[in-house]
């Protein structure tokens, strides 16, 4: 029986503890009001565009002075009436025809003033309606940031949640296939990705409590849950989001995800149940079970994940929608399952568990952390080579967006999810090597956590983004909470699944 370190526990309730302070602190500092908004800008302004700034300085005091240098003869043909009345006074020569003369240009320079007058009424009027426009443009842009920067706390948790719950169903989804192919060589490894998908029930309950948050509009990471979209008289009605609204309603969007969510819960407490009774039993009843069960739940599973692909990730970008998404989805999530069940295999056997495992099973494990990255990329270069070339605008925003604001890490996650995987695995003798698997699975972990943030956050929080307290605490709170859980359920059961059919191949599997 396995017992959970005391310093692997500290350290799981460490990263807990630094986790929720992190979130905590996002969550008070982001903006109440536009008012903090306009000071943020303002600040943002200061440091990145003073020399934008003074430019506008300089331009405005040249204007003043063109202003003056425009209205010095204005004041000067004031003047001139009244210099040639007092001549007209003071001089007693005057004929009546000068009088005559000069009465009339007095007339005319009197309408040329109030002409003035009325181009300048007429340039005011005009300056105060740009202004008004400007204003309402800003008043417009403030309130864009002010629901960027809300939900960019929510942001990060719904990120760090749904990631680390999906790899304990991609650690199941292993798992069932390895049961539907009567595996061989991988039951020794069975109470470890059992112990690994312990933590489903407690994330899905997480995830479903954010989705059911965003139903009932405590956070706005989905915006075609505001119901200005759907009422046709209102300006901000979105025709394509109100034709979807049939699918995509807060009610039907919730019941399909407890539909998956209890789905995939049952088949992990009832394959598990099975599992610890073929230990006891005299027959291979039980086993037989799990594998018809394993099979129903894989065409469950295959449909679900799909669907959950497209109502979780994919309805951020309600305009945008890609037929290859839910297998991108899966094999993101699958390939960071599998490098999990490896790293977690490595840490029990450096600690004197897990006798039969010997370094043919830790190539195997490579080697699909090898081929699902592979896979993932194909998929990923698919789906943006596709609909690139195509050009077709309300497909290729999508790209673009991420390409202008988020560039590093969307082609820096290409590299870490792709390259490096590959070319430190594609040597068979790398595979077996403890620190090479660790260091390529800690690298093709985060790559995917970054997958996921670019999946989320451009939708969410468009440029707003950055990696702080919110992003890193969140991850430390449920990175903490998946150790202490999964750990947990490991020292409930023997790590060896006994009674296996298969279970001597597995021991002794060497090539």
């Amino acid at each position: 029986m396995y017992t959970f370190s005391s310093k692997l526990k500290t350290l799981s309730i460490i990263l807990m503890v630094l986790g929720i302070l992190g979130v905590g602190y996002s969550f008070l500092t982001a903006p109440k009001n536009t008012a903090e908004v306009e000071e943020i800008l303002k600040k943002e302004a200061e440091e990145h565009g003073g020399h934008h700034q003074a430019a506008g300085h300089e331009t405005h005091d040249t204007h003043a002075a063109a202003t003056e240098v425009h209205e010095t003869p204005v004041a000067t043909a004031e003047v001139k009436p009244e210099a040639s009345m007092a001549d007209s006074v003071h001089v007693d020569t005057i004929s009546i025809s000068k009088d005559t003369a000069h009465a009339v240009a007095a007339t005319e320079e009197h309408h040329s003033d109030k002409d003035h007058a009325a181009v300048a009424a007429h340039g005011h009027d005009k300056a105060e309606g740009g202004h008004d426009v400007a204003h309402a443009e800003h008043a417009k842009h403030v309130e864009h940031v002010f629901h960027q920067l809300k939900n960019k706390p929510w942001a990060a948790v719904f990120v760090a949640a749904l990631f680390f719950m999906l790899i304990s169903l991609g650690a199941l989804a292993f798992y069932a296939i390895q049961q539907v192919a009567q595996a061989g060589w991988s039951p020794v490894l069975f109470r470890v990705m059992q112990g690994i998908t312990a933590y489903l029930p407690w994330g899905s309950i997480i995830v479903f409590i954010l989705l059911a948050l965003g139903a009932f509009h405590v956070h706005h990471l989905y915006v075609w849950m505001d119901a200005d979209l759907l009422d046709p008289a209102n300006p901000k009605y979105d025709k394509l989001i109100a034709n979807k609204s049939g699918y995509l309603n807060e009610y039907f969007w919730l019941i399909r995800a407890a539909v998956f969510i209890i789905g995939w819960n049952l088949y992990r407490y009832f394959s598990r149940k099975n599992c610890l009774a073929q230990d006891e039993a005299s027959d291979n009843a039980f086993y037989k079970k799990n594998f018809k069960m394993s099979a129903a739940f894989l065409v469950f599973f295959i449909v679900t994940e799909s669907i959950m692909s497209w109502d979780w990730i994919m309805s951020v970008d309600p305009h945008w929608f890609s037929t290859l998404f839910g297998w991108y989805v899966f094999a993101s999530f699958f390939v960071s399952g599998i490098t999990v069940i490896a790293m977690v295999t490595l840490y029990l056997k450096s600690r004197g568990y897990l006798e039969y495992v010997n370094t043919s099973h830790i190539h195997d494990l490579a080697k699909f952390m090898f081929g699902i990255s592979v896979f993932w990329t194909y998929l990923w270069f698919s789906q943006f080579m596709l609909i690139w070339y195509a050009n077709i605008p309300e497909e290729v925003t999508y790209f673009i967006t991420r390409i202008e604001q988020y560039n590093l890490p969307f082609f820096g996650m290409v590299a870490m999810n792709f390259l490096f995987p590959v070319l430190i695995l594609i040597n068979t003798d790398f595979k077996r090597l403890t620190w090479i698997v660790v260091m390529a699975g800690i690298v093709i972990l985060a790559g995917h956590y970054i997958d996921f943030y670019n999946m989320i956050m451009p939708a969410t929080v468009g440029d707003r983004w950055f990696i702080g307290a919110g992003e890193i605490g969140a991850v430390f709170f449920f990175l903490g909470l998946f150790i202490f859980v999964v750990f947990t359920a490991l020292t409930k059961s023997p790590l060896l699944a006994k009674r296996n059919p298969f279970i001597e191949e597995s021991k002794h599997f060497h090539y």
